[in-house]
């Protein structure tokens, strides 16, 4: 077996590994959401659930970077995993022992995303010790299914646990399904980069080194420029994502059935649009799969939710939705993967992944106060709304993704209009050769 087969079969396992954990992970969150929803009917209390996931992974995110590339990149990530559980854990004891608050649930999303800060650099630079660059496309087609099977499977099957058992079994599946991602990476062989000229020079304090990410791109004009693309544009789409499950519950009376067939299909879209890419590996000019597929997925997916006041329209558009986000995130992260250096990925990263946060951070804790407080008064008591969207809160949420779907097509679009983004696969050399 050659040493790319090897490696693409070791990856394999733990991929497999963590799509059993993100499975019972999808099945936890989708029970906190019903939870939260049927506890406060308020968009701004799920809101805040994202917020507080987000907050950690973007703040703490470029100085986990900076300690991944020095620490060994396989044991953070089964450390991160580790912790993650049991956060589940005590939310757990809480619920057994009567006493799980909102406020719990902010809490453990606190450390959810406290943690995610190490996996995400962990992970993405894993794939570059492990892979040949030819298989980086396709890697992350896989790594995008990850989260599309479990939000497939993960809403179908809590909706049916939650009815039947409630959300300690939930939990309690969760914990066990944790093994399989701890087990696969404890098993896995994961490189440690040799180190690169760039990357014996960035050596510093641990300040020095979480800055020298943004060092990194700031003087690449390209990576800069579609870094601030993807700032632009993430303000918008955090909107889509985070008012996607209060809409529905709104405008469908609380239907949890229906919010779960919603987020099956929208995952769905996620799965296809997955395996098309690790079959295909992206196109040629990788821009072009990551300025189209933001097009397509703010006018076909969340213009088309805005629109739509039915399941089969509301399904139509969340398939959309998550189709395009492979070749958006997995197409990009490719990219970068291969123009920068190995044993500097962590920190560049985790500066690309916080520069985009950010904003998305901004977008959710935005979104449930302009549905609720500015569109919500401007709709009211005027017809030509009422006519399109409804009325209420649900209507304030819709004509809100309409609005956040046609300026994030818009943004993605003046992508072409930049050399430095339509051209960047020939701006910017490869620095990993094979």
């Amino acid at each position: 077996m050659s040493v790319a087969e090897n490696g693409m079969r070791q990856f394999t396992v733990v991929w497999l590994g963590q799509i059993v954990s993100m499975l019972g992970s999808a099945m936890t969150w989708f029970a906190f959401t019903i939870w939260v929803w049927e506890k406060t009917e308020r968009p701004a209390a799920l809101a805040f659930v994202s917020f507080f996931t987000y907050l950690p992974a973007v703040l703490f995110t470029p100085v986990a970077g900076a300690l991944v590339d020095r620490w060994n990149r396989k044991r953070v990530m089964a450390l991160s995993d580790m912790a993650t559980a049991l956060g589940t854990a005590a939310a757990l004891i809480l619920y057994l022992n009567n006493a799980l608050e909102i406020w719990h649930v902010y809490v453990i999303s606190v450390g959810a995303g406290f943690f995610t800060a190490f996996q995400y650099p962990a992970y993405a630079a894993a794939v570059t010790t492990m892979l040949p660059k030819e298989q980086y496309a396709r890697a992350e087609g896989m790594l995008g299914l990850i989260p599309a099977i479990s939000t497939v499977f993960g809403p179908m099957l809590g909706v049916v646990l939650l009815n039947r058992y409630g959300i300690a079994l939930i939990m309690s599946v969760d914990l066990i399904t944790f093994l399989a991602a701890f087990g696969t990476l404890l098993w896995a062989h994961i490189p440690q980069p040799t180190t690169s000229e760039v990357g014996a020079q960035s050596r510093g304090n641990l300040w020095q080194e979480t800055l020298f990410g943004f060092r990194y791109i700031r003087k690449r004009a390209s990576l800069f420029s579609l870094a601030k693309i993807f700032m632009a544009a993430n303000f918008f789409i955090a909107i889509g994502a985070t008012l996607t499950a209060p809409m529905i519950l709104s405008k469908s009376h609380n239907d949890a059935t229906m919010l779960a067939t919603v987020q099956m299909i929208e995952a769905l879209g996620g799965i296809v649009g997955g395996v098309i890419l690790s079959v295909w590996g992206g196109p040629k000019r990788r821009i072009h799969g990551i300025l189209l597929g933001g097009v397509g997925a703010c006018l076909l997916g969340m213009v088309w939710l805005g629109l739509s006041s039915q399941l089969l329209f509301w399904a139509l558009g969340g398939f959309f939705f998550s189709f395009f986000e492979p070749f958006i995130e997995g197409v990009n992260l490719s990219l970068w993967q291969s123009k920068v250096e190995a044993d500097v990925q962590g920190r560049v990263l985790s500066a690309k992944y916080a520069m985009a946060r950010i904003p998305f951070l901004l977008g959710i804790l935005v979104s449930g106060t302009l549905a609720q407080d500015v569109v919500a008064p401007f709709m009211q008591g005027k017809s030509f709304f009422k006519q399109w969207l409804g009325d209420g809160i649900g209507a304030a949420m819709a004509a809100l993704f309409i609005i956040a779907g046609v300026c994030g097509a818009v943004i993605f679009l003046f992508g072409y209009a930049s050399r430095n983004v339509r051209e960047i696969d020939a701006l910017v050399p490869d620095q990993i050769k094979s």
